[in-house]
């Protein structure tokens, strides 16, 4: 039974609006981390073409390669400002892609540290091929706030 995995990347950065939850994009190519099992396609298993990943929120997809028990897990750091919570989450379906309702979990809502926000988060799902997952974030500033670097990663046990 293989484990199949997933690993993203992206130092962006990208700018965040406050009070908005927001897909974290990824790059595709040689600019990805680890993707082997084809589970962050530019071609999506809907027959979508992601043809500009910056700004196309299907960017941030990941399409998991079996039904399994996975293992997500994500690295965030955004830029010193003046905000007073900063949010994250990850989510089932996040564009309403499919018969699935959209499904929030792990979402934590964090106060700044001084300097640079940098956090980690881990959280365990059961996973299907036809329903895409996310990682969202969100910020309470009055301005938009840059995203300077993130991870965004899947390892999918079979059941």
């Amino acid at each position: 039974m293989t484990v199949r995995v997933c690993s993203l990347i992206t130092n962006g950065p990208q700018l965040i609006a406050p009070d908005t939850y927001t897909v974290v994009r990824f790059p595709y190519g040689s600019a990805e981390s680890y993707d082997r099992y084809d589970m962050h396609p530019a071609t999506q298993p809907d027959g979508y073409v992601v043809t500009d990943p910056e700004n196309d929120d299907r960017a941030g997809l990941i399409w998991p390669a079996a039904d399994g028990w996975g293992t997500l897990t994500a690295m965030i750091q955004w830029e010193a400002a003046g905000y007073t919570e900063l949010r994250d989450q990850f989510v089932r379906d996040p564009l309403g892609l499919t018969d699935n309702p959209v499904d929030t979990t792990a979402t934590d809502h964090r106060p700044p540290s001084p300097g640079m926000q940098c956090f980690t988060k881990h959280h365990e799902i059961f996973v299907h091929p036809g329903v895409p997952l996310a990682l969202r974030v969100s910020h309470n500033d009055g301005a938009p706030r840059r995203l300077v670097l993130a991870e965004f990663k899947l390892a999918v046990h079979p059941t």
